[in-house]
């Protein structure tokens, strides 16, 4: 039995992990670019005359990976990033409550100038 655990610590010493150095337990690191999808209503369309554009990102996001992703994603440099989180919704389907999912949504602003091609 000890030569099977002394083989299995050397196995898990062999795999390194991406971790943030934060303590036991942390997520692992996510690429930046993935999970920034447009956001196309007629809010959004009369927004982006104004160079402002809306993108539903994931949960994890914060206002630096946003601007990083779009900065990566469309080659654009954002001027201001704001952040909503949408709550999600109740419903009722065939006379039973159900709960629709939430969303975090992104609002950036772009230079004068600068555009986005969906």
């Amino acid at each position: 039995m000890a030569i099977s655990r002394k083989i299995k610590k050397e196995e898990t010493k062999e795999t390194p992990t991406l971790r943030s150095g934060r303590g036991v337990g942390e997520k692992e690191k996510k690429p930046v670019s993935s999970g920034l999808v447009p956001h196309i209503t007629e809010k959004a369309t009369f927004l982006s005359e104004k160079n402002a554009y809306v993108f539903k990102v994931e949960p994890a996001f914060n206002k630096i990976m946003v601007r990083q992703a779009v900065k990566k994603q469309y080659n654009v440099e954002p001027r201001k990033v704001r952040i909503i989180n949408i709550p999600g919704k109740t419903v009722f389907i065939r006379r039973r409550q159900a709960q629709k999912a939430g969303y975090k949504k992104a609002i950036v602003y772009l230079k004068k100038g600068e555009k986005i091609a969906f």
